[in-house]
């Protein structure tokens, strides 16, 4: 049976990416999905298909290397360290425009995570199996050493922004390392990405449905002099941010895994039948646990 929080977490991915609202994306939406690995799965073999057809992202990489023949700069302390003059070689740095940059890294190790410890229907796993054949030339990294503040989205590669940030979902959402070293996949996002995605989506919803209102993450002054104010004082910043002409409204998000009326039923306290369908519909495996 197809999981309903699944099938929540796409339309939120949908406000928070808008590649994902884009033609391409059509039987992602409509298609049911039984854990979220497969979801996010999907969302890749798609999105990197159409990533594939128009051209995998170059960048220029430098390399170091004994060579024959002058390329770039010649390294004059490694020759001499290596002894390669002897062989008649020279050890240059140079810069190589190719495919195998951060960004292509990091995609490669996340299709490969989910093909090897994800929960993926065969069909989606193909379509991975089937593009990682173009990554041939690209690095393998590990999932966690992958440095996300690092990998810049520009007009060159502003395609990549979607793809990257369903990536780092997965690896910061998902992955955990057990005491063998081993990968594993949760079976669900952890909270503190849960709620980062939570914040972007109303934040998304707002900026879409009513722009009119400024939505923003704004920053907050304190109401003290300004010669009174410290370094000191904590920075405070909006989640999100409502503007009309005359009132300003302050939105802060928050997700909790469990709601406090499905907590206070697994303790046997009993809310009223209104609040205790609503919390089934929530939890369907949720059962009702008298007080001793």
């Amino acid at each position: 049976m197809p999981d309903i929080k699944v099938k929540n977490i796409y339309h939120m991915l949908s406000y928070a990416f808008q590649a994902l609202r884009e033609a391409g994306f059509d039987n992602v939406a409509s298609e049911d999905f039984d854990s979220i690995h497969d979801l996010f799965a999907a969302i890749l073999a798609r999105g990197v298909g159409m990533q594939v057809k128009r051209g995998l992202y170059r960048d220029y990489i430098q390399k170091e290397e004994a060579l024959a023949g002058l390329r770039g700069q010649i390294e004059v302390a490694e020759t001499i360290k290596q002894h390669t003059q002897s062989q008649g070689r020279l050890v240059c740095s140079y810069d190589e425009f190719s495919p195998d940059s951060p960004h292509n890294q990091a995609l490669k190790s996340v299709m490969l995570l989910l093909l090897r410890h994800g929960d993926v229907k065969p069909e989606n796993k193909k379509a991975l199996g089937r593009l990682l054949l173009y990554f041939a030339g690209v690095t393998d990294v590990a999932p966690a050493t992958i440095r996300w503040h690092a990998l810049k989205c520009h007009r060159n590669n502003a395609s990549y922004r979607m793809l990257l940030g369903i990536c780092r979902l997965t690896v910061k959402g998902l992955l955990l390392t057990t005491e063998a070293g081993m990968h594993k996949l949760a079976a669900w996002l952890q909270d503190e990405e849960m709620h980062r995605l939570y914040e972007r989506f109303v934040l998304s919803y707002y900026s879409r449905h009513h722009p009119e209102f400024l939505p923003k993450a704004a920053f907050i002054d304190w109401d003290i002099p300004d010669d009174e104010k410290s370094v000191y004082l904590p920075v405070m910043k909006s989640d999100i941010t409502l503007q009309s002409r005359d009132r300003r409204l302050i939105i802060d998000t928050k997700y909790y895994r469990r709601t406090k009326i499905i907590k206070a039923m697994a303790k046997g306290v009993r809310p009223r039948p209104a609040l205790i369908e609503l919390a089934k519909s929530i939890e369907p495996s949720l059962k009702e646990t008298n007080p001793e």
